[in-house]
């Protein structure tokens, strides 16, 4: 009936249209899929916690019963009640802001995008919170105008209820189209199902857009922003078979994290390689490492410059050179540090105090350091410090990469403590670490005069090519400002005089 009433999305032309406003719905319409659970499910997984999850696994099938069986807008509302019910309004922001879009802009429908791209004024009516879905559609898909399903707050946090006249559906979106425009018809309306009619029937025109499983998303380098940074635990769109099966591991996941990482901080350094690969963690070794550095011969240890993907990049390079290696670090917290195999020495961001630091572990023997200063998950190395090239000549890149299929490592937003757990939760976690040919002495500071930036920014080069990654000036605050609304900087607590003792 769709396909009689409008045509279908491939029909519409695209070209000319700098002056047309478009209307679109989002799922099925603007996205590939259909069902917008995985989203609900990422929003209660990461503010909620596995025991939210399960709630709103335990009532999505009372949703999708009410969903097809009664009404669109009751299946939407139990999904709503029991992923937002309780929850800060602030987290529900941050998610959608952090989290979302990585997973948004990974089903982009192409038809849907090309015609929707092509318009001047983009409006985007959907039955998903506003909430949820906002900052994705105007900061990465560039949209002018949001018309959602409002959901009720109080004291700061969501009730789980909807705001009047309801979910957008049916005729609530045809009235939502009616306010925002009044006697001005949109050029174009795209949708995908019979609730959508209402809205497209107010249009100059409409498009159908049929449902295809098999259609590929838009590719990554056609997207009109690209996300560099995104954060959240989760490496899946989670569905529902997802979720449960999510459910299910994590308490075996934790306690095999726990033996994981109970054999990294036990055994001897050599040992450490094996002991992962009968635990199912994989660690490849590329490259021809250093030896150690004889100490005797007072010879200054070799500086390790590693890309930063989690904060284990030490220990897995500790692991592949069988030897434990030092570690210089900003914002690990203090359980990493207690768990960790190797030692770990904090920066202070002090130029010259971290020069001096840098310096005398040197003389001590080898070191490793992540000049972006925090993590990346996308194929991206960040701006690269230069103070490292300014202390040695000694300097040996190496390019790290890994394999999560369950959760990430890293966050910015959660507690940093539970990144080693969370990685080692994975069923079978991956380190590759390349070593790559120590800089020839014409390229450094002493013997080649060159400038710290230049042989940061060699070194940046040099392993980007290797790992087929793209160089980026973004730092350690453009990912946090991204992220979390702050500018990543950690403040030392105060700590407590030894004669002092606490509440007296």
């Amino acid at each position: 009936m769709a396909v009689e009433i409008f045509s279908s999305v491939q029909n519409c032309p695209s070209i000319g249209r700098e002056k047309d406003t478009v209307v679109a719905d989002m799922d099925g319409t603007l996205l590939r899929g259909r069902s917008s659970f995985p989203y609900f499910a990422l929003v209660a997984f990461e503010v909620g916690g596995v025991l939210r999850l399960l709630f709103l696994l335990l009532l999505a099938p009372i949703a999708g019963i009410l969903y097809y069986c009664v009404s669109e807008s009751a299946g939407i509302r139990v999904l709503i009640f029991a992923t937002f019910a309780g929850m800060r309004v602030s987290e529900i922001e941050s998610v959608a802001r952090a989290v979302l879009p990585k997973f948004y802009s990974g089903d982009l429908h192409p038809e849907s995008w090309r015609v929707f791209s092509s318009c001047g004024r983009r409006c985007v009516l959907t039955a998903n919170p506003r909430i949820m879905v906002e900052a994705f559609l105007k900061e990465f898909l560039g949209a002018d105008l949001v018309l959602g399903t409002e959901v009720s707050t109080y004291g700061g946090r969501a009730t789980g209820f909807v705001k009047e006249p309801g979910v957008l559906v049916g005729e609530n979106k045809a009235d939502a189209l009616k306010a925002a425009f009044g006697a001005a018809a949109p050029e174009i309306g795209l949708g995908d199902r019979h609730t959508d009619f209402p809205f497209m029937s107010l249009c100059k025109e409409s498009y159908i857009v049929p449902p295809k499983p098999e259609m590929k998303a838009v590719t990554v380098d056609k997207l009109p922003k690209p996300i560099i940074f995104h954060d959240g635990r989760l490496v899946q769109k989670p569905t529902p078979f997802l979720a449960l099966l999510i459910i299910l591991w994590i308490p075996i996941g934790f306690l095999l994290a726990c033996l994981r990482i109970a054999a990294g901080a036990l055994l001897p350094m050599p040992l450490v390689y094996y002991a992962f690969w009968s635990l199912g963690v994989r660690v490849t070794v590329k490259g021809t490492p250093p030896p150690p550095v004889n100490k005797s011969s007072g010879q200054s240890g070799v500086l390790f410059i590693c890309s930063h993907r989690t904060l284990l990049d030490p220990i897995f390079l500790s692991t592949a050179l069988g030897r434990p290696i030092p570690a210089v670090t900003y914002s690990v917290s203090r359980l990493s540090e207690i768990i960790s195999p190797i030692k770990t020495v904090r920066l202070s961001r002090d130029r010259a105090t971290d020069a001096a630091m840098i310096k005398k572990l040197l003389q001590e023997g080898d070191l490793a350091i992540c000049p972006e200063g925090t993590t990346c998950r996308e194929p991206f190395l960040l701006r690269f410090s230069s103070l490292f090239a300014e202390l040695t000549d000694e300097l040996v890149p190496v390019a790290m990469v890994n394999r999560m299929s369950m959760f990430h490592g890293t966050t910015a937003r959660g507690w940093k403590g539970m990144d080693p757990f969370y990685f080692f939760m994975n069923p079978s976690p991956a380190y590759e670490v390349t070593f790559l040919n120590k800089l020839p002495s014409e390229l450094t500071c002493g013997a080649g005069k060159k400038s710290s930036h230049e042989v940061a920014n060699y070194i940046q080069r040099v392993i980007a090519a290797t790992l087929s990654y793209e160089c980026t000036s973004f730092t350690r605050k453009d990912k946090y400002r991204a992220l979390a609304g702050n500018d990543g900087t950690v403040v030392e607590k105060p700590r407590l005089k030894r004669n002092k003792v606490m509440g007296c």
